[in-house]
């Protein structure tokens, strides 16, 4: 058979030219080619050869014409990068030289916008949306100082103590000195640097896990002791609870929890393990105390919706209310948990701060003796609420599980606490009678300013549930509220923020079903500040009428 390029020369040029094209031309000449072998066959050789190369020609036009059309400017930005040399190849086939910008031009897809983030990612983002973060950030754009920002918004919307910090100050002052020069280990000068400058271990040095088990044993007027080869440290609480989530759940399962609860909470378990939050109501007229009737009922209900429960998550002393678990009801915890075939997550971060004469109980104590359910209890305690010292970030799991232990020791890699702080706390449990100084004084401050703080809501009309625990009280104000709804309280919450610059946590945030009530954290202020607190929600509630 005769080739094409034989009998006429114009469709070998023709060929040759297509085979030096760009990207574009190639795929032109492989629609091109075999139409000119149809054309011919049927048209003769005029044909098969002007009408291929018409057709080449108009589609190589309209490439070009809709490749360029996303970028129309002639001057192009400063910015831009320099042009590179064309190559042979290049000018054969586009005519245009090969650049970065020609080929975003002659790019098929062109420019989509930015690159997104993963959905958790924008999940995150806009959680600081909730009335409480809200509250928080408002607070950093003006916060109240009585001589430099006498007019600015009070903090009550935040879990910290400064009413013993003053003890932490003294001690810091009297022993960092000693401490720096040691290393952290009282050892001479010489061991400085290696002793808080080089790695430990992710999940806490011995000596401090010693000193915690001490100290926690002491925060609970010794009802119980803790053995240290079951603790894991870890950068605070809200750590030490997502590496439980881990080890408990996958994602998707679910953890009871009694509601209202703390509202950070939500972000230390969903954010990063994808489990999920079963709020169980509490209600009022019970002091809000947990159910087991309720959990059961939440339990079946989740069942139904196809979740897999895998715990329970309580807090006692309670946060945001403040009482105390009983005996009784801590014993139906465990039962329920076994009766499930589940765990139980026992928050414990206020154990060393309660007030009054109600006695705190550990779930450690109530399993002690119970070797067979011991598995299934996991308890998290915190440095930062008992000791004062937030900003250090000292938290733990405490756990009967070898399983959940082994997992959580490698976790620990991502929450570590600092090899300083960690030497600076060997150090100061290691001082028995600052310890014991420190639990008693405190005690006795908060006490003091739960009692004036309570009186002084209540000259307002407002009431407050009996709480033994913890740093703040639970105002009933719905009496307050325009509407008995959630729209109502936030309106209140609104004008307590804005109107008394007041920063307080409103119960929706808390996963109160019962509109109206509000957390206030009291340790955050002096004895001095609570007549200007009491001041500024007076105006809100003058401005306000009582509902029936």
């Amino acid at each position: 058979m005769t080739r094409f390029s034989d009998r006429d020369p114009a469709i070998a040029r023709t060929t040759a030219t297509s085979t030096t094209t760009g990207r574009g031309g190639g795929t032109a000449m492989r629609i091109i080619v075999p139409l000119q072998g149809v054309v011919q066959g049927r048209g003769g050789l005029f044909l098969g050869s002007v009408i291929p190369c018409a057709l080449f020609y108009f589609l190589q036009l309209y490439l070009k014409r809709n490749r360029s059309r996303p970028n129309n400017n002639d001057n192009p930005p400063p910015s831009s990068p320099p042009e590179l040399s064309p190559s042979p190849s290049s000018e054969a086939g586009s005519g245009l030289p090969r650049s970065l910008s020609t080929r975003t031009l002659l790019s098929p897809r062109g420019s989509s916008g930015p690159a997104p983030i993963s959905n958790r990612g924008n999940l995150v983002a806009k959680s600081d949306e909730t009335p409480y973060f809200v509250g928080m950030n408002r607070l950093l754009e003006d916060p109240y100082d009585q001589l430099v920002n006498p007019d600015g918004v009070i903090q009550l919307g935040l879990a910290e103590n400064k009413l013993s910090l003053d003890l932490v100050r003294e001690w810091v002052a009297e022993n960092a000195k000693n401490f720096i020069l040691a290393g952290g280990g009282g050892c001479g000068e010489e061991l400085s640097m290696s002793g808080i400058s080089t790695y430990q271990p992710f999940d806490g040095l011995m000596a401090l896990k010693v000193g915690v088990a001490g100290f926690m044993t002491e925060a609970m007027d010794r009802t119980v002791s803790f053995n240290a080869s079951q603790i894991v440290l870890s950068a605070g609480a809200s750590s030490a609870i997502e590496m439980l989530s881990f080890c408990l759940a996958d994602p998707g399962n679910a953890f009871l929890v009694p509601s209202p609860y703390y509202p950070g909470l939500d972000r230390d378990v969903k954010w990063r393990t994808s489990v999920e939050i079963i709020p169980v109501p509490c209600r009022s007229s019970d002091n809000f105390n947990v159910s087991i009737t309720a959990l059961d009922r939440a339990f079946s209900q989740a069942k139904k919706r196809g979740l897999k429960v895998r715990g329970i998550i309580i807090s006692n002393p309670s946060n945001p209310v403040g009482n105390l678990l009983s005996r009784e009801t801590l014993y139906s915890l465990v039962d329920f948990a076994k009766e499930k075939n589940i765990h139980i997550i026992s928050n414990e971060i206020f154990a060393g701060s309660t007030h009054g004469e109600e006695e705190f109980l550990s779930m450690a104590e109530i399993i002690e003796s119970d070797g067979q359910e011991r598995n299934r209890v996991h308890i998290v305690y915190s440095l930062s609420e008992d000791l004062s010292i937030p900003g250090w970030s000292a938290g733990l799991i405490y756990s009967f599980n070898k399983n959940v232990l082994a997992t959580a020791q490698k976790l620990a890699r991502f929450s570590a606490i600092s090899a300083p702080v960690q030497h600076l706390l060997i150090s100061m449990f290691s001082d028995i009678r600052f310890i014991q100084k420190f639990i008693q004084t405190n005690r006795e401050r908060l006490q003091r300013m739960y009692t004036k703080f309570v009186v002084g809501l209540k000259e307002l009309g407002i009431g407050c549930t009996n709480s033994t625990g913890g740093f703040y009280c639970w105002a009933d104000m719905s009496g307050l509220i325009r509407s008995y709804s959630e729209k109502g309280e936030l309106e209140l919450w609104d004008k307590l923020l804005n109107v008394a610059k007041v920063n307080a946590t409103p119960g929706a945030s808390c996963h109160c079903i019962e509109p109206g009530w509000f957390q206030y954290c009291f340790t955050t202020l002096t004895e001095e500040d609570i007549p200007v607190v009491i001041d500024r929600i007076r105006k809100v509630t003058e401005s306000c009428k009582f509902r029936s």
